[in-house]
């Protein structure tokens, strides 16, 4: 049965991703409020939300990443026990 990262993924990482979802969201909508508005400033902030968001996606991938590697090894210690 195949799972998706989501299904396995630990409560650190969900918050991880729905932070990374939210951050980067605001900055997309500040981004195009800025625009319209020509609030130069506000295109600075926007950017900011946006890399913020980025890193913590990234942030997320290393926790999965780790949470797996944890994963992987408690079922090869369940193997050859």
């Amino acid at each position: 049965m195949d799972y998706e990262p989501w299904d396995l993924g630990s409560p650190l990482y969900r918050k991880l991703v729905i932070s990374a979802m939210v951050l980067i969201g605001v900055g997309i909508l500040l981004s195009i409020f800025a625009a319209t508005a020509g609030v130069q400033p506000l295109t600075w902030a926007a950017l900011a939300f946006i890399i913020t968001g980025l890193l913590t996606h990234l942030a997320g991938l290393v926790v999965r990443a780790k949470d797996a590697r944890a994963r992987h090894a408690a079922a090869q210690g369940r193997k050859n026990n």
